[in-house]
This record gives structure tokens, sequence and C-alpha cells, in this order.
């Protein structure tokens, strides 16, 4: 471990002019003190390192060393596909790998070329988790994503929403997606594949059992096709709205993105006052008050009964509060 921290911080070098103790404390998730120490030692087995004391010191190597220690491990390699995620390899285990893999590939990088990675990393920088949302915590994640990725099969508690809402599955992985901040499980279970919220797993265990991984799947589009499927299940009925123009135009900023699709592919022409009709997608009743109430004043719901009169109470009850 500590061999490996030390070739970091000499690659670390190699790709900056200057670097200071808390630069590379950070970079490498140790204390300042312990890069103190790995700076001493660098130096006492001939490394020309040289530091700099002030508000622009740093440390520095002489200019005219170069060691070569770009070659990449296997585990290395293998975690560069996270490169631009730092969040989501932190929470696989992999932010040190992914770190040492893209010191290495920059150092190996010519300086010209080096320049211009680091300006795109000073320039963009992916956030994956939606706005107002926090990503859920994921205890048993690294165990998961460990049998993934060594195919072994897994037996776990799983909370869910319908009656049961503990069962315990034995499946076989098949992989894993990051969606808004949030891990899913894609595994073979019962001769169907499924989707599991990790967050929702308890009572992980990895079973010897090797997994038997379906030749001719594919991750990406096994996840496009059950983000379709989840929709259509999700919208099982749909409510008729009369809304006016400038309502209208906002429903994709009002409503989520299959929704907003649905009321736009049904709308009618506007009548003589603008106002169209249109289907919106609901999953409940009462999850369809809330969202609509979000439509505010510029919209009327005409069907179905029911969820048209519970948005009169609950719009009543709204009015009786301001009064």
């Amino acid at each position: 471990m500590r061999a490996s921290r030390l070739m970091s911080i000499l690659l670390l070098l190699q790709t900056r002019d200057r670097v200071t103790a808390q630069e590379i404390a950070d970079q490498l998730e140790v204390s300042v003190r312990t890069v103190y120490r790995d700076m001493e030692s660098l130096s006492a087995a001939g490394i020309p390192v040289y530091g700099d004391a002030g508000h622009a010191g740093g440390y520095r190597l002489l200019d005219t060393f170069r060691a070569r220690l770009n070659l990449l491990t296997a585990d290395e390699a293998e975690s560069l596909f996270l490169s631009g995620l730092p969040s989501a390899a932190a929470d696989l285990g992999l932010g040190a790998l992914v770190t040492a893999a893209n010191l290495k590939v920059r150092s190996a990088l010519p300086a010209e070329l080096r320049d211009r990675v680091g300006r795109v990393a000073e320039r963009f920088h992916l956030d994956a988790p939606g706005w107002y949302t926090e990503s859920e915590p994921a205890p048993h994640l690294t165990a998961v994503a460990d049998a993934v990725w060594n195919e072994r099969a897994l037996r776990f508690d799983y909370i869910r929403w319908a009656t049961p809402s503990s069962v315990t599955r034995t499946t076989e992985p098949l992989g894993l997606v990051l969606k808004s901040g949030n891990w899913y499980l894609v595994g073979h279970t019962d001769t169907v594949i499924r989707t599991y919220r990790i967050s929702r797993i308890t009572d992980l265990h990895v079973l010897a059992d090797p997994v038997r991984r379906p030749p001719d799947f594919d991750l990406a589009t096994y996840w496009a096709g059950y983000l379709a499927s989840f929709d259509q299940r999700r919208h099982s009925d749909s409510a008729r709205v009369r809304v006016d123009d400038p309502t209208y135009q906002r429903l994709p900023e009002l409503l989520d993105p299959a929704a907003a699709q649905a009321a736009h592919d049904t709308a009618t022409p506007p009548d003589a006052h603008g106002y169209r009709d249109i289907r919106v997608p609901i999953e409940s009743l009462d999850r369809a008050v809330s969202d609509l109430l979000r439509l505010g004043a510029g919209a009327e719901v005409l069907a179905p009964e029911e969820l048209r009169r519970r948005m009169a109470e609950e719009s009543a009850a709204m009015a009786r509060r301001y009064r």
C-alpha cells in the first residue's frame, strides 16, 4: 500500500510543476503528516524532490528527472471506465485505483496533451444525482460489486413496497447501474432478470455458486427496456385534464418526462380560448393529486370523477388555509 502511494506521489509530481503537501494529501486521501513522511522516503531513495516554503511553495521534481512508472496494473486498467465519475468510484471502493490510473495515464502523455487534459478536468465536472435529492446509503454496495465482478451468486433479504414487504432472494448478478445517484443491481432470479435497489438490500451473503451469464445479455440494452416498461407499469391509468396555453407550454417543467411526453402526444388542438384537453398518465390517486396540483389554476381535472373530487377538496382546503 505504501509503495503504491509513493509511486502515485511521484507520478503526481511528474504531471504538475509544483504541488503542495495539502494537495497531495487531498488527492491520495491521507494526512499531511503522512505526505511529509513519504516525501522524506522519496528523497532518501535518491529521488530529486525539492520543497519550497512560502505561499507559492510546494514540492517539485528536478526538471531533468523522469521515472517510467506508467504501466497500469490490471485493477487500475479495469477502473479506468470510472475516471469521470469520482463519486461512483469512491462508492465502489475504487477511488484510489482510479486516482493511480489517471496519474499514470497523464504521466505517459506528452506535456502539451497533459496540459489539455488538465484544462478539461478544470472546466467540466459530472454530478450524477438530481437536484434536491441525496444519494441513498448502500452499505452492501462494495460486496455486491465484488460479486458482480467475480461472478458469484448472492442471497439477500430485500425490502419492497408490495406485500410481503420483506422477501429473500437468490440471484445471479449481471451488472450494476447508477441512476440519479442511486445504485441498482440487475440479476437473474428464478429464470427472470430483475432489478433491485441496493439501498434496500439487507442480510447479504455471497455464495460459492458461479454465475451463468446469458451469452446475449447487454446491460445497457436491458436498462433502456427496463426504464420503458417501468413507466408503462407505473402509469397504469390516466387523467383527462384541460389546460390553458401557458400551462401547456410549461408541462416539461411541471411533470416528469414520461408524463409530459404523453400529455403532448394526446393534446387536442387549442379551442377558441386557447385551452387543450390532454391525457396525463397517473400512478395512483394520491400521487396524481400532488402531481397535478403543480399545474396550478391553469389546469382543470375533468376525469376520472374521483380524482376531480379529490382535487376540488384539496383546492378548497388550501383556499381556506390562505383565507
